[in-house]
């Protein structure tokens, strides 16, 4: 590396974060990425810059972007998985799967993420009965910090502790991920859903489709927007189980259109992979928490959400199946996520997250690892219980600390 190299910076894709380094490199061979890594005293993984914090931040050191290193996709039918390059974005990931017959079992509302950037972070798609993105996860190669390739597998001691990662066991080079057969879904759309029902039925609401959806600022008199995808065997939600009325408004440009049946892999995702996703230029921010608090959680912002509405775009419920890794935000409990997508309005974000914080984090409220959030470890450490086996794991990896940034450490204690 050119010791000369003066200081890079990179934005985030939604213009709020500026990330910074000696040495932004993109290595074109996996050979040449080991010996980047074994060569820098401090490293950070840089994947589709679709975090809204300091997580890849790393100034003094080297970010490290994979994206030039060949895909190569490999699906195995007898284990009923596909092996791919951690930079893969997901919406390729997924046209791959398709052309082969089979599918994900969930995607995020983004498919333009890599699949290493969404699952480290916990990055999570929606469904009662739907675990995040990384839930899916069977294996994971990663480069450690001297350069050498480490290969875990689902069942190896930490294996749970790695895959939500955030970057801190160095960068990851291949993943395997778990496939079904494909599959072919609608999306519907409909307005004007009553807050009471909600509050009063939420499982039931979040259960009439396979990846529901509740969209609406918090002082609106009703919850403005519904989206409800279905699998086509199963049956299709209608206003009157509802209790809404149907949607006429088309679907925005970037968006898959409702009402008209499609592939698992155009439906699953909110927004289209040609197209800039969700506003754009935006913060966004979530927090999830016990599916069984969600009611509470939902009363309690809209209290405050005179306070919350001048800086949001839109507000999004979903809900997540439980998993056992060690740092998901769904870890141990059914939850229920809570996202806000903000103006690119810093200090106005800024001033308001402490009030949602005060509101949501004293009922258990985990805050998604790629988006912004206040909380630092002292409020983060009582939310997981598995925080110190994870850094204990990440010691035994990274005992120099190649791997830490800022965030890791203020928000970790890494």
């Amino acid at each position: 590396m050119n010791p000369e190299a003066s200081t890079r910076e990179e934005w985030n894709w939604a213009g709020n974060v500026r990330y910074r380094a000696a040495e932004i490199v993109e290595p074109t061979t996996l050979s040449e990425a080991q010996r980047m890594v074994a060569r820098a005293t401090r490293v950070r993984p840089l994947g589709t810059r679709h975090s809204f914090n300091g997580l890849p931040d790393l100034s003094g050191g080297t970010l490290i972007h994979l994206g030039s290193l060949p895909a190569d996709p490999v699906i195995d039918t007898d284990a009923m998985t596909v092996t791919v390059g951690g930079a893969m974005r997901y919406g390729v990931v997924a046209a791959h799967l398709e052309e082969h017959g089979l599918a994900l079992h969930n995607m995020g509302s983004l498919p333009h993420i890599s699949v290493a950037g969404a699952i480290s972070t916990g990055t999570h798609g929606s469904g009662n009965r739907l675990g995040n993105l990384a839930s899916a996860v069977r294996g994971l190669q990663f480069i450690g910090p001297d350069g050498d390739l480490v290969d875990v597998r689902a069942g190896d001691p930490g294996f749970e502790g790695m895959v939500v990662g955030l970057g801190a066991f160095g960068p990851i080079t291949r993943v395997t991920l778990a496939v079904q057969p494909s599959y072919r879904m609608r999306q519907d759309a409909f307005v004007d859903l009553p807050w009471d029902r909600v509050l009063d039925g939420f499982d039931e609401v979040m259960g009439l489709g396979y990846s529901v959806s509740l969209l609406s600022k918090w002082t609106a008199p009703r919850v403005q927007h519904v989206w409800i995808k279905s699998l086509l065997d199963q049956p299709t939600a209608t206003a009157e189980t509802l209790g809404a009325a149907e949607s006429t408004e088309p679907a925005a440009d970037n968006m898959h259109p409702f009402g008209v049946e499609g592939g698992w892999f155009e439906r699953l995702p909110h927004f289209r992979l040609d197209r800039v996703p969700s506003a754009g230029a935006e913060i966004q921010t979530e927090y999830l928490l016990d599916r069984g608090g969600a009611a509470e959680a939902i009363a309690s912002l809209r209290e405050i959400g005179h306070l919350i509405d001048p800086v949001l775009g839109i507000s999004e419920l979903r809900t997540v199946a439980r998993d056992e890794l060690w740092l998901s935000p769904a870890y141990g409990r059914d939850s229920v996520a809570i996202h806000f997508t903000f103006q690119l309005d810093p200090d106005g974000v800024a001033a308001v997250l402490p009030a949602i914080e005060a509101r949501l984090l004293p009922l258990g409220a985990r805050p998604h690892w790629g988006k912004l959030f206040h909380a630092d470890s002292a409020a983060l450490a009582p939310l997981y219980p598995k925080l110190d086996d994870w850094r204990r794991l990440v010691n035994d990896y990274d005992p120099a600390g190649t791997f830490t940034n800022d965030f890791t450490g203020s928000k970790l204690n890494l």
